[in-house]
């Protein structure tokens, strides 16, 4: 099975060219594969394939050449990755897949549009993140209110006043299970500044993870609401969000969103796995 390594500010994924939608790709082998011990290592698989050739009801109508299909370390199948989609535009056109500038790409939260260059930094549209209200995540005996927040996924954004490396994220944050019932990815996050945060994050399926893209711009919503005092108007902006693997920019606008940030490829090769 051929394949490409690749991370966004140390989120690392494995890229699985599969154009024609020929590759059969088992929750059992996506998590052989993030095996970081038996496998290559990830927090997660970036199935390229043509979008025409997908099969995938949630991306029929989609007017983009490709499809990200991407799924958790554990196997399971999610609806957006914004870490992920920049990795997947970078590979696309590293690959001559694609040529810069900007483009649609399909995922199963709908259009994604990136604008990248021949190297550097990708941008991505990642639409209106939606504030759903609040809810309480459990940690190490505390509880934390935060905000939810929909990013295509379901995030719940909890603000702490201690610095964010000395939580115990070793084991998955407690919620409630009826208001996220296909899980939720929990972020929590402190201000350093005027509209600077630093954050952290547990991700439904993968656990914690070095940064998360839909997870900051969950972040950054939650803190602009927050700043302005609670309510789901909040002042828009740009927002500095640094994670544990580096540091991007989000961009709360009118009708969008926009998630800036590295995408680095590391590897290329081909794993054998067993069936």
């Amino acid at each position: 099975m051929r394949f490409v390594k690749g991370h966004g500010t140390e989120n690392d994924f494995v890229i699985l060219p599969d154009p024609d939608g020929e590759l059969e790709l088992t929750a059992g082998r996506v998590a052989a594969l993030c095996d970081r011990r038996a496998g290559i290592g990830a927090d997660g698989v970036l199935r390229a394939v043509r979008t025409k050739a997908a099969a995938d009801p949630a991306v029929e109508g989609q007017d983009a050449e490709w499809f990200m299909d991407y799924r958790n370390a554990d196997g399971s199948i999610a609806e957006m990755c914004g870490n992920g989609t920049r990795v997947f535009a970078r590979y696309l056109v590293s690959a001559g897949l694609a040529a810069p500038g900007e483009w649609d790409i399909a995922t199963r939260a709908g259009l994604r549009r990136v604008a990248l260059g021949p190297a550097g930094d990708v941008r991505v549209d990642m639409g209106p993140p939606a504030y759903l209200g609040t809810g309480e995540a459990t940690l190490a005996g505390r509880t934390y209110r935060g905000a939810a927040v929909s990013v295509g996924n379901p995030h719940l954004a909890c603000r702490v006043d201690e610095p964010v490396a000395g939580l115990d994220l070793c084991r998955a944050p407690g919620f409630d299970a009826a208001q996220f019932p296909e899980g939720v990815n929990v972020e929590f996050y402190r201000f350093l500044g005027d509209r600077h945060v630093e954050m952290r994050v547990f991700e439904r399926g993968s656990g914690e993870t070095r940064s998360c893209g839909t997870g900051t711009v969950a972040t950054a919503l939650a803190a602009a609401i927050a700043q302005a005092g609670g309510g789901a108007a909040a002042p828009r902006g740009t927002w500095t969000v640094d994670v544990p693997g580096g540091r991007v920019t989000v961009d709360l606008e009118d009708l969008t969103s926009h998630l800036t940030g590295p995408a680095v490829l590391v590897a290329e090769g081909e794993i054998i796995l067993a069936e």
